[in-house]
This record gives structure tokens, sequence and C-alpha cells, in this order.
């Protein structure tokens, strides 16, 4: 790839900090526009703008250096907004909406658009799901993906401009911050750290895909070589862990018990799902290469530390 400026949108979060790191070492100007930063993310390496999607100031200065942009902003998670659909659409859609307005003044960009793969499909009947299944998502959260992603696909089909589209599974690793909602794993271990109680929602059978942060990295690094890409990937392990098995996973490794208590299933939860990678492994030869439990405790050192 020639241009080696690129924008990270939402850059100042788990998967952004990372994949900056990533993108620094391999030579790349970095750019990341958030709206907040962690401390030990303020990097002289990176150029940092602190503002929003719609901040036409800032895209203005930037815009015209990148052709590469990876959209990583989210503010919300499937059960911050399970009443709230307006949430969705003041918080993620019109915002992104609004940067689209900006970017249809510049010409031959490329965006990859980080969805969700935990949340479109629903329930779905067989395993592993792959991207032609219907989507049918149980969340406002997911619906707005969904509208995000409808959005993004019209925007392509304007000449000159492209767009990737990105479902990870649930990715977890070193790095990664303590939010509601979001990180099971770094959840549990955060509660076996402080020997604090955990809820889980519903029997603890729901099964997940679960993704280290390295093996999302090197999908996105990937596909940034793609700039005339148009398709949509999953990315995800391929193999799935209920929330019990996860649990016994975590105390073994930790050396520790994991107190629980179980909680009502919610409508909004996803029962099971497990993600079909193989259409992104065929174009790129990307494969998942951390098992769960190395990549566990991989982060349960960090954590420690």
């Amino acid at each position: 790839m020639k241009d080696k400026n690129i924008l990270l949108l939402g850059g100042g979060g788990f998967i952004g900090t990372a994949l900056a790191r990533r993108l620094w070492e391999n030579k790349f100007k970095v750019h990341i526009l958030s709206r907040r930063f962690q401390t030990h993310q303020i990097d002289s390496d990176f150029i940092f703008y602190q503002g929003t999607l719609d901040d036409k100031k800032i895209l203005e200065r930037v815009l015209p250096e990148c052709k590469t942009i990876i959209h990583l902003a989210s503010s919300t998670t499937p059960g911050s907004s399970s009443r709230q659909p307006a949430l969705e659409a003041d918080q993620n859609i019109t915002p992104t909406l609004r940067f689209l307005d900006i970017l249809q003044s510049y010409k031959h960009r490329h965006m990859i658009f980080v969805s969700s793969g935990g949340t479109l499909y629903g329930n779905p009947k067989s395993m592993p799901v792959d991207e032609t299944y219907p989507l049918n998502p149980l969340s406002f959260h997911g619906a707005g993906k969904v509208a995000l992603e409808t959005f993004l696909r019209t925007f392509s089909t304007f000449p000159e401009n492209t767009t990737t589209i990105v479902r990870p599974s649930n990715v977890y690793g070193p790095g990664q911050p303590l939010r509601s909602g979001f990180g099971v794993i770094r959840t549990m271990l955060e509660h076996v750290l402080r020997e604090t109680v955990m809820e889980i929602w519903g029997d603890g059978t729901s099964v997940r895909d679960f993704l280290y942060i390295d093996d999302m990295i090197s999908a996105l690094i990937r596909l940034i070589d793609f700039p005339y890409d148009n398709n949509i990937y999953n990315v995800g392990s391929g193999i799935g862990y209920s929330l019990n098995q996860l649990k016994e996973i975590v105390e073994s490794i930790c050396g520790k018990k994991l107190s629980t208590i179980y909680r009502p299933t919610r409508k909004i939860d996803v029962k099971t799902i497990v993600l079909d990678s193989s259409f992104l492994s065929k174009a790129t030869r990307w494969h998942s290469a951390t098992p769960l439990e190395q990549g566990i405790e991989l982060t349960w050192k960090w954590l420690k530390n």
C-alpha cells in the first residue's frame, strides 16, 4: 500500500489503541479522532484530534491526507440502549451520517467499518453462521449496526469510494478497559482479581465466539491492503464456548474461584452465536491463531500487572 496515512475514527478505544500501535510498527502515519482517550494512550507517535465524527473543522484538516479510514466508533451496548432506540440514532447513526456528508467531498477513499458479528444474526438455526445469513438483531444496538451497514453499503455504490464491513465476534485481550456491557472475559477476570460477585444473565449456557485482540488486528491490517474491496467479512475464532465453560477456564487459569449469581434471561441476549470466517480466510489467508486458554492467560497476566 503506497499511501501510509490512515485515519482511525473512535481510535481512542480498546481496538483502536492496539491497531494504532501495530500500524505505527508497520510505518503508517496514524491519525486518531476520538472524543476521549485513556491516559496511557497519549503517545507522540500518533496524531490526535479530540472531537466527534461530525467535527467538520478537524475532518477538513485530516481527510485530504488520509485515503484509508477505519470506523471503530461506537458509544452504546445492547444493554445500554435496550429501552432507548433513540440513543442509537443520537450516538451512533446520526454522527456517522454526518461524517458521510463530509466524506462525499473526497474521492478514492476506502472505509473499513467495524460492525458486530455477535448482535446482527439473532439466534441462527445453524452454526457457524456466515455473512449470507439473514440479519435478525434482537437489540436496538444490533439494529443500529444493521442501519449503519445499509447506509455504508449505499455510500459505496457511488463511484470512486469503497466500504469494507467487518463483523467481529467478542474481542478481548490485554489493554481492554473495564466497561459495563463490554467484554465478558475482562469482566470475569476483574471479579476474580477483586474477589467480587459477577452477575450472569441466564443460566450460563449461552454460547459465544471469542477473538483475541492480536487476531482482530491482524485481520484489519490485511484488509487495509484491499483498497477497492466492498465486501462483508465475519471475523471470529469459529469455536463456541458457553459462559459456564468460560467460567471454568478462567478459574483454572487464575487458580481462583469466580463467584457468580445468575439472573433471569434478557430478551436482548443472543442464545448462541459462532461465526464462520472462511470468506475472510480465502480472501486474505487470515486465520485466528490464538487459542482461548492462551489468550485468557495473557490477559490475566496483563491485568495483574
